[in-house]
């Protein structure tokens, strides 16, 4: 698992870890794995760090600091290293010395010839996007020049990955002691690049944001055993759907029949049941016993009572779309089974009472609030999609999916995936964040353009992806 923690804790273990150490190791720590990252990048690129040009963007800081020190090591290889400072006055004195020593040079302006340029200009403290020196720097570097990103790319917000104006784009992000939620939540984390972690020895407590990878949605998913029959895998009911949008419970089925549940229930109007049945005759049509319920995909208007009614029972709810206006926060914080609310950034913001570009400027902060609001667990839907859960103060970020999920139907699917998780037995945050990393990773295996109901055939083989070593 990927997991990721705020500056105030980085620092804070940054600072129990310098007192036990000589002055500057932690530092010099950074710097080598940097360089060695660099060189790495170097040699797949040109063969080697020997004769290579390197340009460091430095800032006035710690993080200009580990560039520096970096450049110097890569100097000592035989690379022709170049640090243009964002301000003359304010470089990093140590690094400054180390550089000139290994034969480094500083000049005003960033040189037109170069094969790497590392980005040392803000560090994780920076807030608010870059500043017009910084920028101009940014905006010198030669077009197709690779940029290595030291901490995190400068302009992006460390903690909720919010880009609040200009900042870098990074081809490879070389990070020090602990993930940053900023480089796994867009939009920062589409800044960074491919992301490399460099263990300095940080000692950190639980993370503030985690990402699943294979063998921990291995783990999750639910299994049947010699003794299990359809209704001991837990069978979800479909409430979706309806005679102007027909195709909705069909996707949403889809995604059940494809999520592990032992049957899948649908209820809807009769022009539904005829569709959903007409594609997949294993589905069991009207009312009765289930384990979880998914409602609200293309319900339309008027359709509020079934939504009230499916939450005043005792039975897990997964609640989308059209099941998501007018939700009742107290009625769903009295609730003791399993709810899973997965909003896209619009209905987050309705849900919240703010703009939507609140929600798409903050989706961390936006995911927590709507988790302690309606006491639920809550799937927010985006190029990043959050999953947070009232009773869990860790926030799961999804590391799988592709641009091309942005099509119509393909929340349908994800929602009825997710709900037959949930009758499966897995919690409101597990059902969420396993569904969602299934539903990205088959949306990879479609490559390319897509449509939502490629999507649902493709994921027993995302399910199997999961368990392949």
């Amino acid at each position: 698992m990927r997991t990721a923690h705020s500056v105030e804790t980085v620092r804070a273990a940054e600072r129990e870890l310098m007192a036990r150490l000589p002055e500057g190791a932690l530092m010099q720590r950074a710097a080598a794995g940097l360089a060695a990252a660099c060189a790495g990048l170097l040699r797949r690129a040109r063969g080697g760090v020997y004769g290579a040009r390197v340009v460091l963007l430095v800032g006035p800081g710690d993080n200009g600091g580990d560039a520096l020190y970096a450049g110097a090591r890569l100097a000592r290889r035989g690379a022709g290293v170049t640090a243009v400072p964002m301000d003359p006055e304010r470089m990093h004195p140590g690094g400054l010395a180390a550089l000139r020593a290994a034969g480094g040079r500083v000049e005003r302006a960033v040189p037109q010839r170069a094969d790497l340029v590392l980005d040392g200009l803000l560090g994780i403290g920076g807030k608010g996007g870059l500043r017009p020196a910084a920028a101009a720097l940014v905006e010198g570097v030669p077009p197709g020049v690779p940029v290595v990103a030291v901490d995190l790319p400068s302009g992006v917000d460390a903690d909720t990955g919010e880009v609040a104006g200009p900042a870098v784009t990074a081809a490879v992000t070389v990070t020090f002691g602990a993930y940053k939620p900023g480089l796994l939540i867009d939009p920062g984390a589409s800044r960074a690049g491919a992301v490399h972690l460099v263990d300095i020895g940080l000692e950190l407590p639980s993370p503030q944001v985690q990402a699943l990878q294979h063998a921990d949605v291995a783990r999750l998913l639910p299994e049947p055993t010699a003794t299990s029959d359809k209704y001991r895998r837990g069978v979800v009911g479909i409430v979706a759907g309806s005679a102007q949008y027909p195709g909705a419970a069909v996707l949403a089925v889809a995604g059940a029949l494809r999520g592990g549940a032992g049957a899948v229930r649908y209820v809807g109007p009769a022009a539904a049941q005829e569709a959903v049945l007409a594609r997949y005759p294993e589905t069991l049509i009207g009312p009765g016993r289930v384990q979880a319920w998914v409602v609200g995909p293309g319900l339309g208007e008027g359709r509020a009572g079934e939504v009230a009614e499916l939450l005043a029972g005792d039975t897990a709810v997964l609640v989308d779309a059209d099941g998501l206006r007018g939700l009742d926060p107290a009625a769903l914080r009295a609730r003791t089974a399993p709810t899973l609310l997965t909003p896209h950034a619009g209905e987050a913001a309705a849900l919240l009472g703010v703009e939507r570009k609140t929600v798409e400027a903050g989706r961390l902060d936006a995911v927590r609030a709507l988790a302690r609001r309606y006491g639920a667990a809550v799937l927010l839907k985006g190029s990043t999609t959050l999953v947070a859960s009232d009773a869990e103060s860790t926030v799961r970020v999804n590391p799988t999916g592709t641009p091309w999920l942005a099509t119509a139907g393909s929340g349908d699917v994800l929602s009825g995936l997710a709900g037959s998780l949930l009758a499966g037995g897995l919690s409101g945050a597990d059902a969420g964040a396993v569904g969602a990393y299934l539903h990205g990773l088959a949306a990879r295996r479609v490559d390319g353009p897509l449509l939502a109901h490629q999507v649902a055939e493709a994921l027993p083989e995302a399910w199997r992806d999961t368990r392949r070593p």
